[in-house]
């Protein structure tokens, strides 16, 4: 009851338009049709900016100093590269490239390495975006929508009541050796990616509606509304949350009894994508902001009145005192 008066009040029945209008116009539809690598490599990269800065910030300095490309990193890898940690993704480590002080693991390497001179905000970015490139290159042959396919593929022989937890981690497991990246950012990325795709690949939409991000909020709302005490097993943030009784099954267990189809009939019936996303948004300053460190002091029960779900909710503080 708890979790669908929050999809009630917090779930964006736009949530496909919204997918659709953020990769209109970027050529990824025609691209995974094609089989095209670089734009959506591309649209990834760009994503992964969204880390460690407001929205806001990052679309500013992107939009002032642009972001990589696939284009750009291929053509700064030459067969014989300065640097033996550019050779391929496996010994593409411990780079340790600082932008602010223009320095690195092997700085006598530096000024010759193509590293340096991607115009990212930062020399974690630059690294991610070698990082995904060589990966790209040396795992999924230059083609990442057939090492999507290969590995959804490979996903299918789990058991069914495991399907949705498989094809996640068919995806976000390789991916999650990538420098940098975190499972939210990949996951995040990625199921956009796929239910936008969902007209070129149908599969691809079947997972990526069943992608789930459990972030701080979400784990902070579970914990507050006394659901993960009663439906799973308490822990605290981390990689508990994707375990059995963490926080991902709760959502995976809520969406088995929540048809999505009564909110929006062009929803599919199972959606924990959008349900997350709607507890992620009643909770987040950028959403309802109302269930939140902002609005409640951490050791203490909620006294938010005028919360929706007060009434309904245990209110337990998520901390002892």
């Amino acid at each position: 009851m708890l979790i669908r008066t929050v999809c009630e009040f917090a779930g964006p029945l736009s949530f496909l338009d919204d997918i659709d209008e953020e990769i209109r116009g970027t050529g990824l539809r025609e691209a995974v049709t094609r089989r095209q690598t670089p734009p959506i490599f591309d649209w990834l990269l760009r994503a992964f900016n969204f880390q460690g800065i407001s929205d806001q910030a990052a679309w500013e300095y992107m939009r002032k100093h642009g972001t990589a490309s696939w284009s750009q990193v291929e053509a700064s890898i030459t067969d014989f590269p300065p640097c033996s940690k550019l050779r391929s993704f496996w010994s593409y480590a411990d780079c340790g490239y600082e932008k602010t002080r223009h320095t690195c693991t092997v700085p006598d390497r530096i000024d010759a390495c193509p590293v340096p001179r991607l115009r990212l905000r930062n020399g974690r970015l630059n690294q991610i975006a070698l990082s995904f490139f060589l990966f790209v290159r040396d795992i999924a042959e230059s083609d990442l929508v057939g090492w999507i396919d290969g590995q959804l593929k490979a996903a299918a022989r789990a058991p069914v009541a495991d399907l949705e937890k498989a094809r996640q981690e068919a995806l976000i497991g390789p991916l999650r050796e990538i420098f940098g990246v975190s499972d939210k950012l990949l996951t995040m990325a990625l199921s956009g990616l796929l239910i936008g795709s969902r007209e070129q690949r149908p599969l691809w939409f079947e997972a990526g509606v069943s992608m789930i991000v459990v972030d701080t909020l979400v784990h902070a709302f579970l914990t507050r509304s006394g659901i993960l005490d009663d439906c799973g097993v308490p822990h605290p943030y981390g990689p508990a949350c994707y375990a059995e009784g963490g926080c991902a099954e709760i959502i995976r267990g809520a969406a088995d009894r929540i048809d999505a189809r009564t909110f929006n009939p062009r929803f599919p019936k199972l959606f924990p994508r959008w349900i997350q996303f709607a507890l992620w948004r009643y909770c987040s300053a950028e959403g309802l902001d109302l269930c939140n460190g902002n609005r409640l002091p951490a050791t203490e029960p909620c006294q938010l009145g005028y919360c929706h779900l007060f009434r309904i909710c245990a209110r337990k503080p998520l901390k002892t005192a």
